[in-house]
């Protein structure tokens, strides 16, 4: 690493070569389950990110039945493609779990029976005080050449295979019992055989989509490295941006990333709230400790959804009073003493009624800092000046209050989601400059 003539930071590309393994991976998800929708396949998520951390790359994914030929048809694939294939499901005790007999077959291998998984299970179910049914002993078959990677958070075990250099780890479909196959038994031996390391920084942001900020950041990505690359994950109201360094030179990455974070840091300024795997109510839960900041919140159209959020952090109750749902025109009266003739004047949905639920929320829990919403989050209830999407947000003290007017869509449930997200972000910008 050097200084441009240009006062900005360089980099050397370091190219370094090693013994160890360079991994493509693919992911084969089992279950009729997931297909028809009835599950979210989560495992293919979590697997993509904890694999990419250590440099190993997911090529693809799939899903596929349970049936013996369509996990076999799966296999297929995925060795064609890939090093190293994460199977996830088809492993329990019932007879649609198809998983290990399929890969048996695939392998030209048979079935034994492993006595240490049937000890291990029993002494689960002596423990449970439970008798192990004959499906049990099933679960208990392996194929032949089978390595055991040991389930500490369920009986059925995970199951590594070797063939022609590739390899195969099938393990339960249960979240948390993959994830603890993972990170106590796959990763740490994946670790010891890359040959690669990838770095990554991710950057929240929010109130801007994400070709603006393309837009706003192409000068500093034009000057990227090779090994640099730059991922934008939007979602509702917000983008993720995502620096990722692959390389051998662990240090250099590092510098490489923190430097251009930087740069975008110095870029985007104060629509970024955030980093890794943040939020914005951790963020404002971090502000109001640091400033000593009591909140208290007034809900319309969304209805609670923004408390649930400030109260999902651990230890909120350390800032957070509390919070009305004032949903109906005599809620906002009672509750709050929002002024009758401000409704009739000016409506529910209105700057005014909403600086005057900050009000009452301040005066009602004898808090610092209070929000407010009130909208119409559809699909009904627009009007020709106030159509469905139409949410007024007030954050505020005694002294000072600011407003803002979104304009959202005519899906109830984003509605509702947007309009927390601008309500936090609102939040979190009037806290940071008391």
């Amino acid at each position: 690493m050097t200084s441009c003539l240009s006062g900005k930071v360089c980099f050397y590309e370091v190219v370094l070569r090693s013994n160890k393994l360079k991994m493509l991976a693919a992911i084969l998800t089992v279950g009729d389950e997931i297909l028809i929708g009835q599950v979210v396949d989560t495992n293919s998520a979590w697997l993509g990110q904890h694999l990419s951390e250590i440099g190993v790359t997911v090529k693809k994914s799939w899903s596929v039945a349970d049936t013996h030929e369509d996990i076999t048809l799966g296999l297929k694939q995925a060795l064609a493609e890939a090093d190293i294939v994460f199977m996830t499901g088809g492993l329990g005790p019932t007879k649609d779990d198809m998983t290990k007999k399929a890969i048996a077959d695939f392998l030209g291998v048979e079935m034994f029976f492993h006595q240490d998984t049937y000890d291990r299970i029993k002494r689960i179910f002596d423990r449970m005080g439970r008798a192990m049914s004959a499906a049990h002993d099933d679960q208990c078959l392996m194929p032949v050449g089978t390595q055991i990677l040991t389930n500490s958070m369920g009986t059925a075990p995970g199951m590594l295979f070797r063939n022609e250099g590739k390899m195969i780890i099938s393990m339960p479909g249960v979240p948390y019992e993959m994830k603890a196959i993972m990170t106590e038994e796959v990763l740490p031996m994946l670790v010891a055989q890359v040959d690669t390391t990838i770095v990554h920084k991710t950057i929240l942001t929010t109130g801007v989509g994400e070709t603006t900020i393309e837009n706003e950041l192409s000068d500093i990505i034009s000057t990227f490295p090779s090994f640099l690359k730059i991922a934008y994950l939007p979602s509702l109201a917000q983008v993720r941006l995502r620096l990722s360094a692959t390389g051998t030179d662990k240090l250099l990455l590092n510098n490489t990333v923190e430097a251009f974070a930087n740069q975008i840091i110095e870029k985007l300024g104060e629509i970024i709230y955030g980093y890794g795997d943040s939020s914005l109510e951790k963020e404002i839960a971090l502000l109001c400790h640091e400033k000593k900041i009591n909140l208290g919140m007034a809900e319309s159209c969304t209805g609670g959804h923004i408390a649930s959020k400030i109260v999902s952090i651990p230890g909120s109750s350390a800032f957070f009073s509390g919070g009305f749902v004032s949903y109906s025109y005599e809620s906002k009266v009672n509750l709050l003493h929002v002024n009758p003739a401000t409704l009739t004047t000016y409506g529910a949905v209105s700057e005014e009624t909403v600086k005057e639920m900050v009000d009452g929320t301040i005066d009602a829990l004898k808090v610092d800092v209070a929000l407010s919403v009130s909208g119409i989050a559809g699909p009904d209830g627009g009007t020709p000046d106030k159509p469905v999407g139409t949410i007024w947000i007030c954050v505020g003290n005694k002294e000072n209050k600011v407003t803002y007017l979104l304009k959202a869509g005519k899906d109830r449930s984003k509605n509702i989601e947007i309009a927390s997200i601008y309500a936090l972000n609102l939040l979190r910008k009037f806290i940071l400059a008391q």
